[in-house]
């Protein structure tokens, strides 16, 4: 049983061949993807403030210096994303902000909100205003949590990064694998593509990589709902001492995450982050979201490589990149898929009313979005300098 997985009502039984088959897999086992994916994003760090204080995260502010975007800064940011021809906002923070931030819960209080959970449903009603779609990263949220935020997104996420207890979340105020996989099951139960991933290099061990993968392939294969897994390296920072895993044991963990994972869900590498070209031979499919406008907030020191990189990337494989929205394919409603879509489809409706209406609207917005899931798009508009000037 994984940690505080009881105090969760988490119930995942892993078969020990099944985890061994996983842990012995190597790049020789599996097959390159046929082509690779990113998505154009703009990245909105709603506030730095988190209640956790992992020791890997240079993300999270201490209380007294944690910020918290205005509305006016968060419909600037999306405006800019969209006049890029971004096509999706990202939502991030820290975990609820506890006690201890007092400024950042005064703030939201003289604003009108009870909570962040409350002022982020409020940010994706403005990038869907305009012209972006939301995919929020918002840490770990209950049922109630997605009934508030799930009408306004396309696509959430957060990453579970081991379902091992490892000396990296320790702390009064530690992150456990119990928390992280109720979240996902909860998105499930709410109908939400989801997003997850590994984190590796963190204490975790080969064993451990195994198991957190089978427990979110039987997560999704409870609910069919999780769209990418991202295998992302550790990197040095101000505040981490973990080094960078080599690439051998990158190529290996992501060979295991394509032989543990349905085809359906793709696996992703952040090419900021990872010696993307040495693993495309091991199952990546997916490069993730990129910004032509604004940095990586959780790792501002390596910066998005320009789309003219990541065609160089899959010209180095051979392949072709296409851009997706935030929301994959197999979770589109007919009409707004490309008829050429070979892949298995998600049964029933995934997209809340608010997001399937601004995909299918009769404005420059919406054809942004139907250009890009068909692969007609996007369309060609001038690029900003920055969002973050």
């Amino acid at each position: 049983m994984f940690p505080a997985a009881e105090e969760y009502g988490i119930e995942i039984d892993l078969d020990e061949s099944e985890v061994q088959a996983v842990r012995s897999t190597t790049p020789a086992d599996v097959d390159a993807a046929a082509e690779l994916t990113f998505a154009r994003n703009v990245f909105v760090p709603l506030t730095t403030a988190c209640r956790y204080t992992c020791t890997y995260c240079t993300y999270y502010d201490v209380p007294g210096e944690a910020t918290l975007l205005s509305p006016e800064e968060v419909r600037e940011r999306v405006r800019v994303g969209a006049d890029a021809g971004c096509t999706e906002a990202l939502f991030t923070f820290g975990d609820e902000p506890d006690d201890r931030y007092t400024e950042i819960h005064d703030q939201l209080a003289e604003w009108g909100y009870d909570d962040i959970v409350g002022y982020l449903r409020r940010c994706c009603e403005i990038a869907l205003d305009e012209g972006l779609l939301p995919h929020s990263n918002p840490g770990d949220l209950t049922a109630a949590d997605f009934e508030r935020v799930a009408p306004v997104n396309a696509s959430m996420g957060v990453m579970l990064e081991t379902t091992a207890d490892v000396a990296a979340h320790s702390g009064s105020r530690r992150k456990t694998p119990g928390q992280r996989l109720h979240t996902i099951r909860a998105a499930g139960e709410a109908g939400v593509p989801f997003t997850t991933g590994l984190l590796v290099g963190i204490g975790e061990t080969w064993r451990d990589r195994a198991e957190s993968l089978l427990a979110i392939a039987e997560l999704h294969d409870r609910y069919d709902h999780i769209q990418e897994v991202i295998v992302q390296n550790v990197v040095p920072n101000e505040r981490s001492d973990f080094e960078r895993p080599d690439v051998a044991t990158m190529r290996r963990t992501v060979a295991m995450a394509r032989a543990a994972l349905p085809s359906e869900v793709s696996v992703q590498v952040p090419p900021n982050l990872s010696p993307t070209r040495e693993l495309l031979d091991c199952g990546v499919d997916d490069l993730g979201g990129v910004s032509p406008v604004t940095k990586d907030y959780i790792n501002p020191e390596y910066e998005w490589p320009a789309l003219r990189e990541l065609r160089e990337i899959a010209d180095t494989a051979g392949v072709p990149l296409h851009e997706r929205l935030p929301v994959y394919d197999r979770y589109l409603p007919d009409g707004v898929r490309r008829d050429d879509f070979a892949g298995q489809r998600a049964a029933g409706r995934w997209l809340p009313e608010r997001v399937a209406d601004a995909i299918g609207a009769d404005d420059i917005h919406g054809t942004r979005y139907r250009d890009v899931a068909c692969r007609d798009g996007p369309l060609s508009v001038p690029v900003p300098a920055s969002a973050d000037d």
